[in-house]
């Protein structure tokens, strides 16, 4: 049995939408169709930050296959497990692998990332913050050839 999408979907930034309803209340969706498209097995999603609204900053982590970001506009500040404090800028793009616990610190007010997630049903669960010791460096995003 072939379960491949075959479904063609186009989305385009003029007169698209974005919509309050999602994972953070800071931030604005705009679904790029593909969930539909793929059947459920990717999800991806321009998010964009919320005038006036700041991230809660509580720990969590996403039951998922494959999470990656691409920071469009602006900057935004998440610590991770085992990693430190980061900051992504416009032209970053990370892979956030499986159940890492994470938080969003800050983000400027003109923030825009492009997520994509596979399955587009993931869960998105409360964590306790990381035992130990935090990373005292930040970690610099690294560029790759």
């Amino acid at each position: 049995m072939n379960t491949r999408a075959k479904r063609f979907t186009v989305s385009h930034r003029e007169g698209a939408k974005f919509s309050r309803r999602g994972l953070r209340g800071y931030f604005e969706y705009r679904d790029l169709g593909i969930a539909r498209a793929t059947r459920g097995k990717v999800v991806a999603h321009v998010i964009r930050a919320r005038p006036g609204k700041a991230p809660h900053g509580e720990w969590h982590r996403h039951d998922c296959d494959v999470q990656f970001v691409y920071v469009l506009r602006g900057w935004v500040d998440f610590e991770y497990e085992g990693v430190g404090k980061v900051r992504m800028r416009a032209g970053s793009c990370f892979y956030q692998p499986p159940n890492i616990r994470h938080r969003e610190l800050r983000h400027s007010r003109d923030l825009e990332m492009l997520e994509v997630v596979a399955p587009a049903g993931f869960g998105t669960f409360d964590a306790a913050p990381p035992v130990g010791k935090p990373a005292r460096r930040r970690a610099r995003p690294r560029a790759r050839a």
